[in-house]
């Protein structure tokens, strides 16, 4: 690979990584398995590594992957969160040993503690004399979510320790397995979302603005270290975890102290087939250098210990029978094949259904009804087709023509690989999946308007679009099977609740191509209200940072269009009003000026934020040469770096309010 194409790949590899970043670490739907995204983050670090002047400070490689949501007060960690380096075979494990073991040569083997790697939610709480003051989640290691308030609803996090210690804890929360399908069947039956596995389940219900909700669900906690400033209180990691025990804490039982790599190997042996008698997932071990004052020595790398690593457990594969495929219509229109199975046990659960990905995969694949077929899967998501065994009677599968769901002719749009249907306005799946994502937590938000609900009220005529919600009656949802006045009662509820969104949320719900949460916040940013929008031309769209010319000819379309008018106008009808969330200038000084923010402030980001704007800047996300000032406050991570070396004017709190005032010159 030559130095233009590493560069392109590079950056399509960052683009992919932080995009599932934030499915992960925010928003609790991711849409690839651990394994897939190791794979990704591997081919990075090989790529970064034969051309390291292509290395950037605000590169995956060099930081923790997660950020805050903005649900929750932004919470300042005292000790900086850490990811950790995977170890993905046993090679890689020997290796580990030995670079850690090129600085200890005159000692036999090292002490090391080995420890399930629980899949949940990495958490830190505090201690002060022994009283629980903050929980937050890890979010980049620097700025997590203060949750303080749904920790306490979690019965294994004492709120007073059996001891008065100042200590820090970090640990997982996490949801059992069986609490975990328990709680999916229930949501089912409701007609509520269903979690991929029990990692986002227990993100889900962690992060609930109502810790009601946290507290009707089953969440539990592994604590697995401590920091302390009394370096006397303990010497070595296995001391930390028995203080915890001690203190009233539940430490993992399958954890153990051991000397050099090889009981390490049988541990990870053992537990590649043992694991799934738990009731809870895990994907894998941590193995940590015993001794603290070693681990101190060896320190950190940008991102992760370097006195620790994480053994990935390999994906499960088996083979199975293909005994038909299904294909899905989404609400854009894209028509998505998926295997159905031989019921099959993999990763401990029985398998009956797996993701094909697009009609290119089934051709390169060259399988058909009635092959055998190889499925693999990581932590718990759907799993995949990876081969077939050689049946060349069977042929393959053929492509289909025709919309399975009305019928119409279907097109593969230029550029893409996805087979859609283009009957937007009259494809009942499409309608279907529309109104379900208008009804959904991303969208408005409106609970209980789940798949079987959304199938009901579609089926019976109730509702021909999203905007028909809003004329349903109580008396309405009694007729559908199943729903009985209180439930019907609290759907209408929560329909009437949603009829003023932010203008960010009411873009997001209506399904614009091309336009997700975070294009549609910059157009709310810029506009008042929903008519400037609809009236704006592609000129006016495309000044805004961030919108390119898809977007905004996307936009344009949509507001053209005769069907997207009659059910804005029904929206409007039925007291659906979106609030703007532009902000009233009160001066040009910072007239055509872009502003980057980054580190912790005196006020929430969002007050400086809005200041800009007032005085006719705007912000970004991100440095670029483009960038006029980075206003950076305490912790200023990677963009303070890009910022430097791309020679854009950093300011500090201080900087910036003299700068308003005039006392600054550019």
């Amino acid at each position: 690979m030559d130095y233009s194409e590493a560069k392109q790949r590079i950056e399509e590899l960052r683009n992919l990584i932080k995009d599932n970043n934030e499915a992960y670490y925010v928003l609790d739907t991711p849409v690839i398995t651990d394994f897939e995204y190791d794979e990704l983050f591997r081919e990075l670090k090989k790529l970064e590594s034969d051309f390291p002047d292509l290395i950037t400070p605000d590169s995956p490689t060099q930081k923790v992957g997660g950020s805050a949501s903005g649900e929750f007060k932004e919470f300042k960690h005292k000790y900086r969160l850490y990811s950790l380096d995977n170890s993905n075979n046993y090679e890689d494990l020997y290796r580990w040993y030995e670079r850690v073991k090129k600085e200890y040569p005159n000692e036999d083997d090292l002490e090391l503690v080995v420890e399930l790697k629980i899949d949940g939610l990495s958490c830190a709480l505090s201690y002060e004399n022994g009283i629980l003051k903050t929980g937050a989640t890890r979010g980049n290691g620097i700025i997590g979510e203060n949750i303080t308030e749904n920790i306490k609803m979690i019965n294994d996090i004492p709120q007073k320790l059996l001891m008065p210690l100042n200590l820090e804890v970090r640990g997982e929360v996490y949801m059992p397995v069986s609490s975990f399908e328990r709680l999916n069947l229930e949501n089912m039956e409701k007609g509520q979302k269903e979690f991929a596995n029990p990692r986002n389940a227990a993100a889900g219900s962690l992060r609930q603005l109502d810790a009601a909700i946290t507290k009707q669900r089953d969440l539990h906690f592994f604590a697995y270290t401590a920091i302390s400033e009394d370096k006397e209180l303990f010497k070595t990691h296995f001391e930390a975890l028995e203080l915890l025990k001690k203190s009233g804490f539940n430490v993992n039982p399958n954890c153990s102290l051991v000397k050099g790599i090889e009981p390490v190997i049988e541990k990870c042996k053992y537990w590649e087939t043992e694991r799934f008698k738990l009731d809870y997932a895990t994907d894998g071990l941590v193995v940590k250098i015993n001794d603290i004052s070693k681990q101190n020595e060896l320190g950190y790398t940008s991102r992760a210990p370097k006195w620790a690593t994480a053994f990935k457990f390999p994906p499960e594969e088996v083979w199975t029978k293909l005994n038909g495929i299904e294909l899905s219509v989404g609400k854009t229109g894209i028509v998505t094949p998926v295997a159905l199975l031989e019921p099959v046990i993999l990763a401990g659960s029985c398998v009956k259904r797996a993701s094909l990905h697009n009609f290119d995969e089934i051709q390169r694949l060259e399988i058909n009804i009635g092959n055998e077929v190889l499925i693999k899967k990581a932590a718990e998501i759907i799993p995949k087709v990876i081969k077939k065994r050689d049946n060349e009677e069977l042929g393959i599968y053929k492509t289909p023509e025709k919309c399975p769901s009305c019928g119409t002719e279907l097109i593969k749009p230029e550029g893409e690989v996805a087979l859609c249907c283009p009957n937007l306005y009259g494809c009942p799946a499409q309608i279907k999946g529309k109104i379900e994502y208008w009804a959904s937590k991303e969208a408005m938000d409106i609970d209980g308007i789940g798949e079987s609900v959304v199938e009901k009220l579609y089926d019976t005529g109730l509702i021909k679009d999203f905007a028909d919600l809003y004329k349903l009656t109580v008396e309405d949802f009694m007729t559908l099977d199943l729903i009985k006045e209180k439930s019907a009662d609290n759907l209408y509820t929560a329909i009437q609740a949603s009829k003023n969104p932010t203008m960010t949320k009411f873009l997001t719900a209506l399904s614009i191509k091309h336009i997700g949460k975070e294009t549609a916040d910059l157009i709310a940013s810029e506009f008042s209200t929903l008519e400037q929008i609809e009236h704006a031309t592609e000129e006016e769209l495309i000044k805004i940072d961030g919108i390119g010319t898809k977007a905004a000819a996307s936009i344009i379309e949509f507001f053209n269009n005769e069907r997207n008018k009659e059910i804005l106008s029904k929206l409007k009808e039925y007291g659906v009003n979106p609030k703007g969330s532009a902000v009233e200038k009160i001066s040009d000084i910072f007239e055509g000026k872009t502003f980057v923010i980054t580190g912790t402030l005196s006020a929430p980001r969002s007050v400086f934020e809005e200041k800009i704007k007032k005085l006719g800047g705007k912000t970004s996300s991100s440095v670029s040469k483009k960038t006029s000032y980075v206003l950076a406050g305490e912790n200023p991570g990677s963009k303070f770096d890009k910022a430097s070396s791309l020679g854009v004017i950093i300011l500090n709190e201080e900087d910036f309010n003299s700068l308003i005032e005039g006392n600054i010159n550019e």
